[in-house]
């Protein structure tokens, strides 16, 4: 009887098998499979002699990362760009989500359409766009808003002082669209009701977001901000390496561990240096996600992950 039921259950389910084959091959190969080259971190790479042929490094490879003057730099300025994107970026596209269940539905796709447009632009291209913002010779800021209100024009491209804001402002345009639609598309799931029996109590508009939308709100925020946790050791290549046009002046506020790697690569062609920087963002972001899952856990157990 038993083994029946086993059959029975595989011939039922057999179809969604099938459906989850493709999908399972692609994320082995994709993901898992890749894992093996995480050997490269303790060796001294040689085509020659392949991966499993290089002769062990130890932990030399970690040295770049960490027994150099920059190491400070670039991890601090790792960790507060992406803090500062989580935190306001939560912020906005929550805003502009709340914003958009506001108006009327043929409006919202206008506007969700115009606030994506800046995701499916490549960071070459914004590159150009923010140097026709900040050229020191043409650019719009200098030769029509600085010059207006008669002051010097500015050097954007050797100030480094100016560069946390300039990240975070080309950043936040340009994501902070495709974020707001995941949790629009949240919003505009919700139970009408509730928000009917808040006007019968007299409710007004934010009155019905604090005690109604937020709250309900709450687990996808949580959700999206421990992926975004996952990758805080992590950094957008074309951002800090596209925007500032790699200008060596400001590396001071735009370097981090990935444009950092890279150039190292560039000027080394270390391949186990690059797998022991990668290997040390993952460890240190899934541990980073435990200690935030953990917290989530403490203070709302049903909004955590396990």
């Amino acid at each position: 009887m038993e083994k029946t039921k086993k059959k029975s259950k595989v011939r039922r389910y057999l179809p969604f098998y099938l459906m989850a084959l493709p999908g399972l091959v692609y994320l082995f190969i994709n993901n898992y499979m890749p894992m093996g080259g995480l050997i490269l971190a303790f060796k001294n790479y040689s085509a020659r002699k392949g991966i499993w042929g290089s002769n062990w490094a130890g932990l030399k490879n970690f040295k770049f990362l960490f027994a150099t003057q920059d190491a400070w730099t670039i991890t601090r300025n790792t960790l507060c760009y992406n803090i500062a994107f989580i935190i306001l970026g939560t912020i906005l596209s929550v805003t502009i989500a709340i914003l958009l269940s506001e108006v009327k539905a043929k409006a919202a796709k206008f506007y969700q359409s115009f606030i994506l447009l800046p995701h499916l632009i490549s960071w070459v291209i914004i590159s150009y766009l923010v140097f026709a913002f900040l050229s020191a010779e043409s650019g719009f800021i200098n030769n029509t808003i600085l010059a207006a209100l008669g002051k010097e024009g500015i050097n954007w491209y050797s100030e480094a002082k100016y560069w946390p804001v300039i990240i975070v402002l080309v950043y936040l345009w340009q994501s902070t669209g495709y974020t707001s639609i995941v949790y629009y598309a949240s919003v505009v799931g919700f139970d009408k009701g509730y928000y009917e029996a808040a006007e019968l109590e007299g409710a007004g508009p934010w009155q019905k977001i604090r005690y109604i939308t937020l709250p309900l709100l709450r687990p996808v925020i949580i959700t999206m901000v421990m992926l975004s946790v996952g990758r805080i050791f992590y950094s957008d290549f074309g951002l800090f390496y596209q925007i500032p046009m790699n200008s060596g002046t400001i590396y001071s506020t735009t370097n981090v561990i990935d444009t950092y790697v890279y150039r190292g690569l560039l000027q080394q062609g270390n391949i186990g240096m690059s797998a022991a920087a990668g290997l040390y963002q993952s460890v240190v972001g899934f541990i980073i996600v435990l200690i935030a899952n953990g917290i989530v856990r403490k203070i709302d157990k049903d909004s955590a992950f396990i």
